[in-house]
């Protein structure tokens, strides 16, 4: 159980850790900073949709045979329409930012990216939580490397975010210590959220490959709708696509490295 407990509060330390860069940088970070932390994100979020939620979801369906795709598929498309669900109930930034005029208009930005940083860490905290509940029940196919390599990754990905929430705060005249807090409470879904699937997981063993598949889909939603149109705005949006591709290989070595 301190395994469980210490794996899910793991992306939760690097979210506020990153919202830490606050007390030791001076100025808000920049628009390429930004961009390249977006597409880094975006990288480690798809590699562990993959090896860490999708692959074990289809290893652990083997028994259908050729079917064994049936329940990744099914758990990918509910994960998505979660995402969308949530979509038409809470703002995001790239629908509403053109809407957002006046002297106030760049606090609404940063007011709308904690919102959607926030339903961000929804599906990274059901991830982590789903593959825990896995190793808790002993399925064969998630390990406790796997199950660390992605709460790592997941980790990494957080960090950046927990700044680009806390710094651009800082810089629209709130102090540290509440630029701080802010950016660590928007990681605070994660462990609750990854709680939760822990208790729903363990009571519905037999779904634990369309949960892994829901998580999975959750995740990429996120990353199509927002991390890869936040890390393409604007002139050289390279730095974004390498930023992706090194998340994208960091957490495809961790995942292999650990699983």
């Amino acid at each position: 159980m301190k395994t469980v407990i210490l794996g899910l509060l793991i992306p939760f330390i690097g979210t506020s850790a990153g919202a830490a860069c606050v007390f030791f940088l001076k100025k808000d970070l920049k628009r390429s900073v930004e961009r390249a932390l977006t597409g880094f994100a975006a990288g480690v979020m798809v590699a562990a949709s993959i090896w860490s939620l999708i692959v074990p979801s289809i290893e652990q369906s083997e028994d259908m045979g050729k079917w064994a795709f049936l329940p990744a598929f099914i758990g990918f498309w509910l994960g998505i329409l979660f995402l969308l669900l949530l979509d038409h109930v809470i703002p995001h930034l790239h629908r509403e930012i053109d809407q957002v005029e006046g002297p106030k208009s760049h606090l609404s930005r940063i007011t709308m990216l904690v919102l959607a940083v926030t339903l961000h860490n929804i599906p990274e905290g059901m991830a982590v939580g789903v593959v825990y509940a896995g190793l808790m029940n002993g399925s064969g196919t998630i390990t406790a490397g796997g199950a660390l390599a992605l709460a790592l990754g997941i980790a990494i990905q957080n960090f950046p975010e927990g700044a680009i929430i806390s710094m651009p705060l800082y810089a629209e005249g709130k102090s540290k210590k509440k630029s701080f807090w802010l950016g660590v409470l928007s990681g605070a879904v994660e462990p609750v959220f990854g709680g939760l699937t822990v208790l729903i997981a363990g009571l519905v063993v037999p779904a634990m490959p369309y949960l892994l598949s829901f998580a999975a889909g959750a995740m990429l939603y996120v990353v199509v709708e927002e991390l890869i149109p936040e890390m393409s705005v604007g002139e050289h949006s390279n730095i974004g696509v390498i930023s992706f591709a090194i998340g994208f290989s960091l957490m495809m070595a961790l995942d292999v490295a650990l699983g």
